[in-house]
């Protein structure tokens, strides 16, 4: 997984590798429900930070923050 960053943007289109525009609300669902589902199996923990940031660390040992529209690897 990579990191991404976005300018915030709400209710703007984002571009996706098949090129379809997509609604930032509904790619967040879509990105949050996928991670659910690696949490669900065991795959990766998350938990709410100390200063209020979601913190999401795979069981592989990649951590990562996210932010309301990016994700930050960091480790």
């Amino acid at each position: 997984m990579r990191a991404m960053a976005r300018s915030s943007a709400t209710g703007a289109n984002i571009e996706i590798a098949n090129g379809a525009a997509v609604d930032l609300e509904d790619a967040k669902s879509r990105i949050l429900a996928a991670i659910g589902e690696l949490v669900d199996e065991g795959k990766a923990e998350w938990h709410r930070t100390g200063t209020g940031e979601i913190e999401l660390r795979l069981v592989s040992g990649e951590v990562f923050v996210l932010g309301e529209v990016s994700v930050t690897r960091v480790a």
